[in-house]
């Protein structure tokens, strides 16, 4: 299996604290060495950074540690390889571009038998993680040809997630800048820190940072995982089959599929 990260904040926020902890359980601390990857919007553009490599020996992920990118919205991802080989194009997150946004999507699971119609948008690679989220978009696409409010798209994009997660194990987080939807099958659970801010410790290196030196009164940031990150706080779980929608750092929506 995978592990996901994501953030969503209301003011542009750096995630290398998590995102170091989440470093070591690819390949040092976790089993997670099939490669790695994280995307970063800033407005409508995105920086994404991949490597098929071990993300505890990656040099881009040194590279991301030293160079604290500050972003509203962010989703990464360390891969423990099920379907498809070890490859950059087989790499999370996914990309593509839809109503003139980039939408970005990772996955946590595998699912049997899984091979949706050929549409508008095709996988690269061969998992079955990036061709979900092809068949994800192109429902998306088929239901509303022009741009939606996300509250819309609540409907296709649960029954999309409610079906594949009859097929196996679906955890996964997408975005197209503006909102981060996540979908629980299994594994996820989320941190949101406001005022009054104080330290947290990663569970996986011993790194501390006070939070209240590194923000403001006004700041709020969501931090969602598929295993908490810090010993020293407490993280809210999901239970399997509960959805999330985030944006600026607030959950705006959730609810459940059967």
């Amino acid at each position: 299996m995978c592990e996901l990260l994501g953030m969503s904040a209301n003011v542009p926020t750096d995630i290398v604290f998590s995102f170091t902890g989440l470093m070591q359980r690819g390949g040092r601390t976790g089993p997670h060495r099939d490669g790695w990857g994280i995307a970063f919007y800033e407005g409508r553009g995105l920086r994404l950074f991949q490597d098929p490599a071990a993300s505890c020996d990656s040099e881009v992920a040194l590279l991301v540690q030293r160079y604290p990118i500050k972003s509203e919205v962010v989703i990464g991802h360390i891969r423990q390889a099920n379907v498809g080989k070890v490859c950059l194009s087989n790499t999370h997150p996914f990309v593509r571009e839809l109503w003139g946004r980039n939408w970005c999507f990772a996955h946590n699971g595998q699912l049997a038998d899984f091979s949706p119609s050929a549409s508008f948008y095709r996988p690269i690679g061969d998992t079955d993680s990036e061709a979900a989220f092809c068949d994800l978009l192109n429902r998306v696409r088929e239901a509303f040809p022009e741009p939606v409010e996300v509250e819309e798209l609540i409907p296709v994009l649960t029954q999309a997630c409610a079906e594949f997660r009859s097929k196996g194990v679906f955890n996964c987080m997408l975005s197209d800048g503006d909102w981060l939807f996540c979908y629980c099958s299994t594994k996820l659970v989320h941190i949101t820190r406001r005022a009054p801010f104080g330290p947290a410790r990663l569970k996986d290196v011993d790194v501390i940072v006070d939070f209240q030196s590194e923000t403001t009164p006004n700041d709020v940031v969501t931090v969602i995982a598929t295993e908490p990150l810090t010993e020293n706080e407490v993280w809210t779980r999901y239970e399997p089959g509960h959805w999330s929608l985030w944006r600026r750092g607030e959950r705006i929506s959730h609810g459940k599929t059967d």
